[in-house]
């Protein structure tokens, strides 16, 4: 571990920066629950590759889109007031989802909530991420990333798995009311902690930053630059993984939604694990070991497809697959709120999660090639795509390898 004074160590104790954490994994425990019963639900409506991969453009092309107005209200705005407007609205829209589900109304009205609420979900992410340097000193903030990562991935594994037993007992009507309830909690636990916490001065350095400014401020960073650019690759071709899982569960594995949310949450495992390694030990060289994380991460891909049909294997491999994609993650995070100056971070960081916006093309590619195809070759074009397409960027940005 890291040996930081003891009044820095203190700071990730504190009551605010815990209560941040709680908030950071209630949110996304509902969330993995939302992801879990809508993909199974969709897939049960349609028995359609296609449908779910329209079904996570409409969760995630908004990200895409409003990212980067999401960095500027992190910049410009009170952080805790804004995140409590949105998770109001997020409670809203899930409540409307889950009738939609219980009347079974049409699929077009669903994926028209869903989209609402994933507009909320493209604003949070950002400004949760901005408020965090502002709670935490400068020089525990790679801690600080780590732990909240941590956080994340333990909802990551708790809530598909929770999501895909109670599939089995109840309605998902009902189920996506008490995923609402999360979001109530997330709330009342938001109001326990104070607000924004960051120098007045810096404030005032934010003011008046303009997108050109940022572009401006990214290209002058060439490590900032290759960071974002070696995320295209594996966003695009990897992460489609979990929208990919129903069918893979069913068709490769024939498991049911117990066995889906089972692999999810071997997957959130091996993404805990790695975490937990970079809170301990956080890499000199980070861009060499960001690449090969990310290569690893296609080489997982690829290995589940093909030892599908052994169930150990498989769960080890989803569990590599979670660890490789964690790390990647959570290390082009680290390195990126290291480097990014304090009256840029919003901006910066909500280019950096625009990332999340890639999902959506290569999930309708993925689930193309499942439907003209089928499952393996989506899994075999997943792994490939991230190895090849990786390779291609790092040949432009070499010097991420001296990082």
């Amino acid at each position: 571990m890291n040996d930081y004074p003891a009044q820095q160590q203190f700071a990730l104790k504190s009551p605010p920066f815990r209560r941040f954490l709680y908030g950071s994994f209630f949110v996304r425990c509902s969330d993995w629950m939302d992801l879990t019963i809508l993909n199974w639900i969709v897939y049960e409506w349609t028995h359609s590759p296609l449908s779910l991969g329209i079904l996570n453009a409409c969760r995630l092309v908004p990200v895409f889109l409003f990212s980067m107005y999401a960095g500027g209200v992190a910049d410009n705005y009170n952080r805790r007031q804004s995140l409590l407007v949105i998770y109001s609205g997020m409670m809203v829209s899930t409540l409307f989802i889950a009738f939609i589900i219980g009347e079974q109304a049409s699929f077009i009205l669903l994926l028209s909530a869903i989209t609402i609420r994933s507009v909320l979900m493209s604003f949070e992410v950002p400004i949760r991420n901005a408020w965090l340097a502002d709670l935490v000193p400068g020089s525990m903030l790679g801690s600080a990333i780590t732990l909240q990562t941590t956080s994340i991935n333990v909802a990551r594994m708790v809530g598909p798995a929770f999501a895909g037993v109670l599939l089995g007992y109840y309605a998902a009507s009902n189920i996506m009311l008490w995923v609402s309830a999360g979001t109530l909690l997330v709330i009342f636990t938001l109001l326990t902690v104070p607000g924004d916490q960051e120098n007045t001065e810096q404030g005032k350095k934010r003011e008046g930053k303009s997108l050109k400014d940022t572009i401006q401020y990214i290209i002058g960073q060439p490590g900032i630059l290759a960071v974002l650019l070696v995320a295209i690759a594996p966003m695009i071709f990897g992460f489609p993984y979990t929208t990919m899982l129903p069918i893979f569960s069913k068709e490769l594995m024939n498991l049911g939604s117990a066995g889906f949310g089972f692999l999810l949450s071997i997957s959130s495992l091996g993404a805990i694990t790695a975490t937990g390694i970079l809170a301990f030990r956080q890499p000199v060289m980070g861009g060499r070991w960001l690449i090969v994380s990310t290569l690893a991460f296609g080489t997982s891909l690829v290995l589940f497809t093909i030892f599908s049909g052994f169930y150990i294997a498989s769960a080890g491999l989803m569990f590599l697959i979670g660890f490789t994609s964690q790390y990647y993650r959570t290390l082009s995070r680290i390195m990126i709120q290291m480097k990014v100056d304090g009256e840029y971070r919003g901006r910066v960081l909500s280019i950096a999660l625009m990332d999340r916006g890639y999902i959506p093309l290569g999930s309708l590619f993925i689930g193309w090639i499942a439907s003209s195809f089928d499952a393996y070759a989506a899994g075999l074009s997943m792994g490939l795509g991230t190895i090849l397409f990786t390779i291609l960027i790092v040949r432009s940005n070499r010097n991420l390898w001296k990082e």
